[in-house]
């Protein structure tokens, strides 16, 4: 019996959540979409580890060709001039700190195909006590070896400069060098006027009465004046010591040699300062005979010179005090 569709009961909602059957051709397309969607992933993750691998050789590369560079020097069995270059600064994180110039000095003297040793100097002086370990190592090498070595003065060999120049057996300068600055100095400030003035009050707590000496916000104490004074004085005599020992007989002395004046190349060779006017090639050439020249002055590269920054701000607190005391030069 057939009812009117008026009277027919509405169709069944379709359940919620319940995604719709799929035809095998659906499902088919779905598993090949999700095979292609693997297979891309897996080919992403390849290529990222490619790039990944490809980028850290280049890096490694990078590094290891910057660590050859500041350490290769060039071998060879023909007879040459051995240079060492003290340029800058003389201080202990500088490239003409004592533990840099030492390195380049020995590998210098050993090389038996090194006729000889020039010190091509370009410097202002700096510490004593770097020069002074310079000095002492080249008069020992030089004993040992029994090589000549000699000293070029580009634009200035002064203060601690000429203290290792000293130590060479000749001074070639330019006529316009600036040689000699044959002194020692200790600078600083004092800011006790300007504290009074401005009504600050320095509050300086030490366990021992020398403690705070030379503080630049302390009056200076006249015995402590007089006991850094007879420092300096006695590191002056070590200096013209030195200089006397170096240069011997050929030194002329005036009031003024060890007044920490300083001369042109002209002068310095009138003085006994230096030997002769000549440059690095006259010098390979004409008086070592051996016209190449190969460098044995080790050089800082890169990662080193980042390694000694991080290592300096990590230690920057340590040495805060020590560098607020006044340098010796």
């Amino acid at each position: 019996m057939s009812l009117p569709e008026d009277t027919l009961p509405p169709p069944m909602p379709e359940p919620v959540g319940v995604p719709p059957s799929l035809t095998p051709h659906n499902e088919t397309l779905l598993a090949q979409l999700a095979r292609d969607f693997l297979r891309e992933r897996r080919v992403e993750r390849r290529w990222r580890t490619v790039f990944r691998l490809f980028w850290l050789l280049i890096a490694a590369l990078l590094i290891y060709s910057l660590w050859w560079q500041g350490r290769h020097v060039a071998t060879t069995t023909t007879p040459h001039t051995a240079l060492v270059e003290v340029r800058g600064e003389i201080a202990a994180d500088s490239e003409a700190s004592a533990e840099l110039l030492l390195a380049a000095l020995r590998d210098a003297f050993k090389d038996d195909a090194a006729q000889a040793v020039v010190l091509r100097i370009n410097s202002p002086g700096g510490s004593p006590v770097q020069a002074g370990i310079v000095y002492d190592e080249i008069k020992r090498l030089k004993k040992r070896y029994d090589k000549p070595v000699y000293a070029v003065v580009e634009e200035m060999c002064a203060s601690g400069a000429y203290y290792i120049a000293a130590a060479a057996d000749e001074i070639y300068v330019d006529k316009a060098s600036i040689v000699g600055s044959i002194g020692v100095l200790m600078d600083g400030f004092g800011f006790t006027g300007l504290m009074d003035k401005v009504g600050i009050e320095r509050r300086l707590l030490t366990a021992g009465e020398n403690k705070g000496m030379l503080d630049p916000f302390s009056p200076l104490v006249p015995k402590q004046r007089a006991y850094a004074q007879a420092m300096l004085d006695q590191i002056h005599q070590q200096f013209i010591a030195v200089v006397r020992e170096g240069r011997g007989k050929r030194l002329k002395e005036t009031p003024e040699t060890f007044s920490g004046l300083f001369w042109n190349g002209e002068q310095a060779v009138q003085m006994g300062l230096a030997d002769h006017y000549g440059n690095l090639d006259y010098v390979a050439r004409e008086v070592v005979k051996a016209e190449d020249v190969i460098d044995y002055t080790p050089k800082d590269n890169v990662a080193e010179r980042l390694a000694k920054r991080f290592g300096a701000a990590i230690g920057g607190g340590a040495v805060k005090a020590l560098r607020e005391m006044a340098p010796i030069r």
